[in-house]
């Protein structure tokens, strides 16, 4: 893995307020950091993890506290993360909308990976953060990670409600010397520190509650954005070039692999060999992308089964309902039915 990781500078716009509310002259912090001032102006470039950390620590002792990381997740913003963000803000549940973070994470960042998986009556939403080849040390500091894990939360109260708490907040960072009373002030939970994983422990079954802001139509204009976002951040990704494809051409019919190879410009046994070192296929990306298009469509009442069906590629109501009933063990009319309120 490259020694060079970084975050988008939409996490310019929540650090920005929070010096303006807080009296820090931002130009001055920023050439104090190494930074351009131009990051404040194109939201879809990055910048290096350890001057983002430069620039929290600034901030912290110009404060003279340490709470700089819970000052700017109270000023979350959605394009912080670009079309993630507005995806996310249309979720259907709080679930969904951590699932997509932990999906388009590279949008946001290289410097992690995030994972929820559910244990017992808890979901749990893991942060493994990347070492530095070369030292072996986290490229995350302990207060960006406070400042996500905090930003993450604050979202969750936008959805959910205002008084919305986790269950618990774990850190695999050794406890600070100062006092972390605002950080359990915050998080309105247990926070524990010299933990084996970093997390946030939530609810499953409150994640899993219907959320009034849900649009499916919404979220799935935003995944498409995001698609194109990180075809083109990276080009090398096949996946998601191909996805991005797929989506495009789906109501015209399901297009074939060897269309998309003539649309890569390679051969298809050269498609077929990167894919799988990949650790997929084609069938496997065509088959998840019909599916989450039309988990979302069949929440769109003014779509016939029909009308969904031809949507993600079938050329028959047969052909669909078979799928369908492959995915989720229901006819796609029993699946709607089930969902009326």
């Amino acid at each position: 893995m490259q020694d060079y990781y970084s975050t988008l500078t939409g996490w310019m716009i929540p650090i920005s307020r929070a010096m303006q509310a807080n009296s820090i002259d931002a130009a001055k912090a920023l050439k104090e950091c190494d930074i351009s001032l131009d990051v404040m102006q194109d939201q879809e470039s990055s910048i290096a993890a350890e001057k983002f950390a430069h620039l929290l620590e600034y901030c912290n002792k110009k404060l003279g506290r340490h709470d700089f990381s819970v000052l700017v997740a109270e000023q979350f913003h959605p394009g912080m993360f670009h079309a993630l963000g507005y995806a996310m803000m249309s979720s259907n549940t709080l679930y969904d909308a951590l699932e997509r973070i932990a999906h388009y994470k590279r949008v946001v960042s290289n410097t992690c990976q995030l994972v929820n998986h559910e244990r017992n009556e808890h979901l749990v939403f893991e942060m493994n953060i990347f070492t530095y080849e070369s030292t072996n040390r986290p490229v995350l500091s302990q207060e960006i990670v406070e400042t996500f894990l905090a930003t993450i939360i604050r979202f969750s109260r936008e959805l959910v409600t205002l008084d919305f708490a986790p269950v618990k907040v774990c850190f695999a960072y050794p406890t600070p010397r100062y006092d972390v009373a605002f950080l359990k002030n915050y998080f309105n939970c247990e926070v524990e520190f010299d933990s084996s994983q970093t997390a946030i422990i939530f609810d499953l079954k409150q994640t899993k509650e219907k959320l009034l802001c849900g649009n499916p139509l919404i979220t799935h204009s935003h995944e498409k954005m995001l698609d194109e976002f990180m075809a083109r951040v990276d080009k090398n990704d096949l996946t998601h070039v191909i996805k991005n494809k797929i989506f495009e051409l789906l109501p015209l019919g399901a297009p074939s692999q060897t269309e998309i190879a003539e649309f890569l410009g390679m051969s298809l046994r050269n498609l077929q060999r990167k894919l799988s070192d990949q650790g997929t296929s084609y069938k496997e990306i065509l088959e998840s992308t019909r599916k989450k298009l039309a988990m979302n469509y069949i929440t769109q009442k003014h779509l016939s089964l029909s009308e969904i069906g031809y949507l993600v590629g079938f050329s028959s109501v047969g052909n669909f309902n078979r799928a369908f009933k492959r995915w989720t063990y229901q006819t796609p009319g029993d699946y709607r039915q089930g969902r009326k309120p």
